[in-house]
């Protein structure tokens, strides 16, 4: 009976009176006992058995469209649905009827309604009745039917400008129950409100533009820098037909301010140009740069106007970095970065200047520490949510949505039960058209409200909505549009509004921020993995000629690890960073030292060589390498002791050899480690370990190996002697004479100097 009460927006205690005096006279009839027993309680209903359902629960109604959504004088209200007969029995003789309910007065009434489900006899109004019924002889079991009803406005009983309560029923009878019973209801609200109002809230509806992160930190190979993305479904989405792509066609027609994340406009943008596509440990090419044009020249075109508002690049998550990363140094850094990164993004992209003076934390659930985070990045207005800044003053209407909480900051408070309104299971018709008719109820309500204040009511739905739900929210705004009780206002100028004196403006403390969100945030680690990667990062880009084409990818890619996106997805999360810090160190690797075997060092002095790599597309400098000997005593470098460096500059692709003088004292092995390290001194890279062998030759060793080429001379010149006699001899002895003995001393060579030249060559090779 409490429940009749809130559908008449009326006190319960004269309804329980008609139904006690009605029981007392009609006690014992069948048929009241029938109509008592169609008003159980759906608890009751549940209980009763599959074969013999009874109340308003046997026939499932739905109601797809109601037309017009909010009525005027003259109009003729077409409501349309199905009937699923969810008994085991048929039911007969079925009646479809339209009922209007008493005017309802206030939110909270509006409220009670809704939750209402069953059938009540006595408190629910009579059917229109007449000729504007449809009858319906037989409806199997299991059985839909569709069905339409038309009622000219002027017959439905309409009184004054407000909110009704709209029912569709079905009576009809089954074999168990052979009396007209009401065996299926469903209800909605009808906004009426005839003419123009004198006072209009003004309603700014925030349409948001996100998406997940699917750019990843990674480049092709290739001088171009060409992007890779972890998957293309992000082409799905703005493809036509797609949620984006349908946001931003439904948006581009309504007075919405659009709320962007620059990072899905940069993603977008590196798609117009050749991309790859990561497919299991290879990529492919994406081939999807057509749509990227055309859903980029669509919103561009949507949002010439400029009521843009950017949020930080990456829509970092400010609750997760409010309770578990503001105190882990550098993640406050990287928030701010994304905020002067999505300027620059927006402006570049959709040729508009954003306004960037706006955070969002999620669901609007604020605390102190949330709102630190949100304007340590320079944000003077917090997007909160009435559930969360919730009124305690006693407001009898909703206070306008600019409230400031301190420090210059502006708490800009959306609407709780607007910014809900198309939450969940949008893809049926009959849930999309409840949904719209509430909001109507709602916005309708709101204007009723009793004050003189002029008021700016803030909506910002859920970050990403799916295309039914955006199909709801734009068929409930299209409504609106002609401005009979809202007019329609920039969020811009919602939050510059005057604020409201007598409404809250205490931030809620953090023992009352949601549980549910709580669980769902970024854990510590993760802005600890964060910090880690960009301290690779910064070791990283000292060394490069071109540091910007690593800088900027990494940069982005550390802010989209802060994603809000990520809440509900842990693994999903720890992939993603994994990814980015894998992909950094495989580039920090490509400058490194080649591994070389031991070295044999013979003498007092040479040289060691040590070869640095660089695979990069581009050159590095700023490096240093040092050469240190483990023992200075047995091996010295330079001369003067156990380290020696020289700076290192490469171009990219090439190497270089680099080479240290070195002076042994003492034969033996010496540990060797080669290091590179920054200008700064931070070593770079893991460090090369070798052996150099001294091999050192003594002057005792000298003089014997000196002494035995001397004999082997001699010997030679011995032989060669000894050769020559006997040739001479040879010569005399052909004519029996002796031989002639020269007057000259020395020996006549004539005949050796007249070697064939062929002779001489091979002496002379």
């Amino acid at each position: 009976m409490a429940e009749a009460a809130d559908f008449q927006g009326m006190n319960p205690s004269p309804a329980r009176r008609w139904l006690r005096r009605t029981a007392a006279v009609l006690a014992g009839a069948p048929l009241v006992a029938a109509l008592l027993a169609g008003a159980a309680a759906p608890v009751a209903q549940a209980a009763a058995t599959d074969k013999a359902p009874t109340g308003s629960g046997t026939v499932a109604v739905s109601l797809d469209t109601v037309t017009p959504s909010a009525p005027v004088k003259g109009d003729t209200l077409t409501v349309s649905g199905t009937l699923i007969n969810k008994s085991k029995e048929t039911v007969t003789a079925a009646q479809v009827d339209l009922r209007v309910g008493p005017r309802l007065f206030g939110r909270t009434s509006i409220d009670a309604a809704n939750r209402r489900t069953g059938y009540l006899p006595g408190a629910d109004p009579y059917p229109v009745g007449g000729k504007y019924t449809v009858e319906i002889a037989k409806l199997p079991s299991g059985i839909s039917q569709d069905f339409t009803l038309s009622v000219p406005v002027s017959k439905l009983g309409l009184g004054d400008d407000g909110v009704y309560q709209l029912g569709v029923t079905l009576s009809g009878r089954t074999p168990h129950a052979q009396y007209d019973q009401v065996l299926g209801i469903k209800r909605t609200f009808l906004p009426w409100q005839s003419e123009d109002r004198d006072s209009k809230p003004r309603i700014s509806y925030a349409w948001p533009l996100i998406a997940a992160a699917h750019l990843t930190a990674e480049t092709g190979s290739d001088a171009r820098q060409t992007p890779v993305f972890a998957d293309d479904d992000l082409a799905a989405e703005i493809a036509p037909g797609g949620r984006l792509e349908q946001m931003v066609s439904l948006g581009r027609q309504l007075p919405v301010t659009w709320v962007i994340d620059p990072d899905l406009l940069a993603s977008v943008d590196a798609m117009t140009r050749d991309y790859r596509v990561k497919s299991g440990d290879t990529t492919i090419a994406g081939t999807n740069q057509n749509v990227a044009k055309q859903w980029l020249t669509s919103l561009e075109a949507a949002v010439a106007e400029g009521k843009v508002i950017a949020l930080p690049f990456g829509d970092p998550d400010l609750a997760s970095i409010a309770h578990r990363g503001k105190n882990v140094s550098g993640t406050l850094s990287h928030l701010q970065n994304a905020s002067e990164v999505a300027v620059t993004t927006v402006q570049t992209i959709l040729h508009v200047k954003p306004s960037t003076d706006f955070a969002w934390p999620v669901d609007g659930a604020i605390d102190p520490s949330i709102v630190d985070v949100a304007t340590s990045a320079g944000a003077h207005n917090v997007i909160a949510r009435s559930d969360s800044l919730q009124e305690n003053g006693g407001l009898a209407y909703t206070p306008t949505a600019a409230r400031p909480i301190g420090g210059g900051t502006t708490a800009v408070v959306s609407d709780a039960r607007l910014s809900t309104a198309f939450q969940g299971d949008m893809t049926k018709a009959g849930d999309s058209t409840l949904a719209v008719q509430r909001f109507l109820a709602l916005t309708l309500s709101l204007a009723e409200q009793d004050t003189d204040e002029d008021r700016s009511v803030v909506v910002v739905p859920q970050r990403m909505p799916t295309i039914a739900q955006a199909q709801s929210m734009a068929s409930a705004l299209h409504t609106l549009d002609d401005g009979r009780w809202t007019q329609s206002q920039g969020l811009v100028q919602a939050a510059e509004a005057n604020p409201d004196a007598k409404a809250t403006t205490e931030v809620p403390p953090a023992s009352r921020y949601p549980k549910k969100l709580r669980s769902q945030e970024l854990p510590t680690q993760a802005f600890q993995d964060i910090k880690s990667t960009q301290a690779s990062l910064n070791n990283f880009q000292v060394i490069l000629t071109q540091p910007e084409r690593v800088v900027t990818p990494f940069g982005n890619a550390v802010n989209r690890s802060m994603s809000t996106s990520w809440r509900g997805k842990p693994l999903e999360a720890q992939q993603y960073r994994d990814s980015v810090r894998t992909y950094l160190q495989s580039l920090v690797n490509e400058v490194q030292l080649i591994s070389k075997s031991d070295v044999t060092l013979s003498g007092r002095s040479a040289t060691i060589p040590v070869t640095v790599q660089n695979r990069l597309l581009q050159g590095v400098d700023h490096l240093v390498l040092r050469l240190r000997s483990e023992n200075a005593t047995r091996l010295k470098l330079n001369d003067d002791g156990a380290v020696a460096e020289q700076p290192i500059q490469i171009a990219g692709g090439h190497s270089q050899s680099v080479k240290f003088d070195a002076a042994a004292n003492i034969n033996g092995q010496v540990q060797m480690t080669a290091q590179l390290y920054t200008e700064d001194g931070t070593p770079y890279g893991a460090a090369m370990n070798f052996t150099v062998k001294v091999s050192e030759l003594t002057p005792t060793v000298l003089l014997v190996i000196a002494g035995g080429l001397l004999l082997l001379v001699l010997a030679g010149i011995r032989m060669y002697a000894h050769r020559k006699r006997a040739n001479a001899g040879g010569a005399a002895g052909d004519d029996g004479s002796e031989p002639e003995q020269p007057s000259d001393p020395t020996p006549d060579t004539g005949p050796e100097s007249a070697e064939p030249s062929g002779t001489g060559e091979k002496v002379d090779r």
